[in-house]
């Protein structure tokens, strides 16, 4: 993964962006890519790049041209079928001075346009920059995985990795928060895209692609999850459920082949004890080579640790495996840090751990790793799903005295678990029952329960949002067929376009990777096993209440029982408790002190008064409820990007060394002695 920007005149004036905005802006990204540093200039358009070398080390340096310097791109990410679209391409005569994916991506889409990044595997952001019709190309993958912000200001388009970089570039560009983002993070997790928590800035959608040209701006989506389980086309699997097992594992397996040999540097693998890392750890192992580096993390609260699982399937792998020990202090010491990368308010405080986990990754010198998110989504492995099924269940007979006991069986591995009290269980599930049919039904409790943060809100907040529902808002964006597919289907669909991109592969995927230079590659993501995960019934994904079943007979003989077999329990992190600890750090209470929380202008200060001194009183005991931890951490991080962002605008230092600076704004044009590359200078 890398760092891209960009600016782009919307008028017919042609002016080209300053150079030091530019130089600014790959500044902003160095951590991004701290390999190599790159920018373009042109009347109408300047691109900038931070580089991590992953592939093809000597010449994949950027921006990067055709063979006549007219299309030019800016790329973070990876095509890993790049190989195969390469091989396509030479016979259509297409030549290659690199063996980069980033110059298949240029010849991919001078032969087939916008309908190149359909038939692309991969995770990536993109700009491409033709000169000669004066247009701008933006593509985002299938999940967003990368991610891609843009602004619009004075009539020019900003577009980057990162805001930072966007607020880097000119410092007449609004910071200020966006109160319906706001709205949408204290319901969903996370802001759903295109809306960002910040005002003017909007984040390109996953799957798709966006061209400016002419004063003109077009959105289509070259791809939308699509499920057949329910028809009777070609796409439809009609095996047996131990067909399935073998069929997954076969994509998996290419998926995870591609992912560990499509790259110049050794790649690892996190490692955190449950089904899906597991997994993808056995099969990286197989691939490469005689050494294989595992990563894991553990937890000085027995609640969150699994060692022990870590421990045995590293055993299994003879991988050199390595740990890092996470205490309540750490989380509260890195947490800053964390909200500086994540640009975004977080309700929990997972990500933390996983900064100080890839520190620990790039300090033995790895710069790649796999992970198993999106499992999960992929083939129903979350609580969420199972209580959707109990709750329809139920609600198909909903005076029943039995059917409710299903609840039991859900959330084991909380030491507050929303249904260890019987009757406090039915009233909280059992809300809204004669509306199962309903889109959203069954994510209804997790919104309602976040939903409840909101009364902490100011009245200027409250009169910003003006009552907005931003529920029915983006109900009203699911595409025609969702009524056509499954129920699952339906859950997982709506679990991918809320809290997968925004929250998942973003606050705790590339966002803490990228702050220690790391590329995460999620084999669970791979276009032909999401397409086959798509296909699949239902029941083979959820069979009654047991979730990833057909993924559980994948990984028979690959995974040990113990691990196969053990409760899910979801990847978490002490959040309040972090927080009210001996010793706390000192910007605690200068985040949470009412003059500071005034300013921001997002919570009343009494009401977060009151908040702190319950949790503080509850210190010794650690007895905070679910709404009291996703409280404290959600102001806390909403403080902390006020402080980073709003506060102060972002200052970084220029690249010292720029390894590809190109500028057709001058006149005079030279070359590098060790390449082709085309470098411009002033006259």
């Amino acid at each position: 993964m890398c760092g891209i920007a960009g600016i782009v005149d919307l008028t017919s004036a042609r002016h080209g962006p300053s150079r030091e905005a530019l130089l600014r802006m790959a500044g902003a990204l160095h951590h991004r890519g701290p390999d190599e540093f790159g920018i373009y200039r042109a009347p109408g358009a300047g691109l900038a790049h931070a580089r991590l070398s992953i592939i093809d080390l000597s010449t994949g340096q950027q921006p990067l041209a055709n063979e006549d310097g007219t299309l030019w791109i800016v790329f973070n990410g990876e095509i890993f079928n790049y190989v195969e679209l390469r091989a396509v391409l030479e016979r259509l005569g297409h030549r290659f001075r690199t063996r980069s994916d980033t110059e298949v991506i240029v010849h991919a889409y001078e032969a087939w346009g916008n309908d190149a990044f359909e038939r692309m595997d991969g995770q990536w952001a993109v700009a491409l920059w033709d000169e000669r019709e004066q247009r701008l190309v933006l593509s985002r993958d299938r999940f967003g995985i990368a991610p891609l912000h843009l602004c619009v200001h004075r009539e020019r388009l900003y577009f980057a990795s990162e805001v930072k970089a966007i607020f880097a570039a000119d410092a007449s560009i609004p910071r200020a928060f966006d109160p319906l983002g706001l709205e949408q993070t204290f319901t969903f997790w996370t802001a759903v895209p295109r809306q960002s928590v910040f005002h003017g800035i909007e984040e390109l959608r996953p799957g798709h692609v966006r061209v400016y040209q002419n004063g003109s701006v077009r959105e289509t989506a070259y791809w939308t999850p699509c499920y057949h389980e329910l028809s009777g086309g070609a796409r439809r699997f009609n095996g047996t459920v131990d067909d399935a097992a073998f069929a997954v594992r076969e994509a998996l397996e290419q998926a995870v082949r591609l992912r560990t040999l499509r790259a110049d540097v050794p790649v690892g693998s996190y490692l955190s004890g449950g089904l899906d890392s597991s997994l993808v750890a056995a099969l990286g192992r197989r691939f490469a080579g005689s050494t294989f580096q595992t990563f894991s993390l553990r937890f000085t609260d027995a609640e969150y640790d699994e060692t022990g699982f870590q421990r045995l399937m590293a055993g299994r792998l003879g991988s050199q495996h390595h740990e890092v020990t996470v205490t309540r202090s750490d989380i509260a010491a890195v947490f800053p840090q964390v909200v500086y990368h994540t640009e975004r308010p977080i309700l929990r405080t997972a990500p933390a751990p996983l900064f100080l986990l890839s520190r620990l990754v790039r300090r033995q010198g790895i710069k790649v790793v796999l992970t198993g998110e999106g499992a999960d989504e992929m083939f129903a492995g979350y609580d969420v799903f199972r209580e959707a099924k109990v709750r329809r269940f139920w609600a198909r007979f909903p005076e029943s005295r039995l059917r409710p006991r299903a609840l039991e069986r859900l959330y084991p591995y909380l030491a507050r678990s929303p249904v260890s009290t019987q009757a406090l269980a039915r009233h909280f599930f059992g809300r809204n029952l004669a509306d199962h049919q309903a889109p959203g039904f069954g994510h209804g409790p997790r919104w309602h329960t976040t939903g409840l943060l909101k009364r902490l809100f100011s009245d200027r907040m409250r009169h910003a949002v003006n009552g907005h529902d931003v529920i029915a808002d983006f109900l009203c964006t699911l595409p025609e067929e969702f009524r056509c597919w499954s129920r699952l289907a339906q859950d997982q669909y709506i679990e991918i376009r809320t809290l997968l991109s925004g929250y998942l592969l973003s606050s705790q995927g590339d966002r803490m990777l990228m702050a220690h230079s790391i590329e995460g590659r999620f084999p669970f993501l791979d276009r032909d096993v999401v397409a086959l995960a798509d296909s699949l019934p239902a029941e083979y994904k959820l069979r009654v209440l047991d979730e990833k079943h057909v993924l559980k007979r994948t990984s028979r003989g690959l995974v040990p029982d113990e691990i196969v077999q053990r409760k899910k329990q979801p990847y978490r992190a002490p959040d309040a408790l972090a927080f009210v600890g001996r010793n706390p750090p000192e910007y605690l209470e200068e985040m949470l002190d009412g003059k500071n929380v005034a300013e921001a202008g997002v919570f009343d200060p009494a009401a977060v008064a009151r908040l702190w001194r319950k949790c503080k009183a509850r210190a010794n005991d650690g007895q905070f409820s679910n709404t009291d931890n996703m409280a404290v951490t959600g102001v806390l991080s909403t403080q902390l990007v006020y402080h980073h962002y709003i506060r102060h605008r972002p200052a970084f230092d220029s690249p010292a060394v720029l390894c590809t600076d190109i500028d057709h704004c001058q006149i005079s044009t030279t070359y590098h002695a060790s390449d082709t590359r085309r470098r411009t200078v002033a006259s």
